[in-house]
């Protein structure tokens, strides 16, 4: 399940191009041999728990290639994926139950935490390379 929260930003560093689809921006995890930067990237989410993270993670980086797309670079690199915890809050209730020859201790308890995702990328322009 996830909150509400989520926010991107995009800071220009170079000359935008013709916007492209996003079908055609690929992301790296490296930098390549040779690229031109620009824009720098980023995004965060909010999600209740840090199950279907990835998911979260694979939205922003589907944002961020739409956002590349736009600005006419061809490729995302990945710079930081990072998680935090914003929010924790945790409750408790117990019984206890005294018999004239035992006692019965009964307990519940739950927590629920509040986990920020975010991703840093730079949208660059990656030259063809001559075949």
């Amino acid at each position: 399940m996830l909150v509400g929260c989520a926010t991107s930003s995009q800071t220009l560093t170079g000359r935008p191009r013709p916007a492209l689809t996003s079908a055609e921006v690929r992301v790296y995890t490296q930098a390549p041999q040779s690229f031109e930067e620009i824009a720098v990237l980023s995004a965060s989410r909010k999600s209740v728990t840090s199950a279907g993270g990835e998911r979260a993670i694979e939205k922003m980086i589907d944002a961020m290639k739409s956002e590349a797309a736009a600005l006419g670079a061809n490729g995302v690199l990945l710079e930081d994926l990072s998680d935090s915890d914003s929010l924790g809050l945790g409750t408790g209730v117990g019984t206890q139950t005294y018999t004239h020859n035992a006692s019965i201790d009964v307990g519940v308890g739950g927590f629920l935490g509040v986990v920020r995702k975010s991703v840093r990328a730079r949208a660059i322009l990656v030259a063809a390379r001559p075949d």
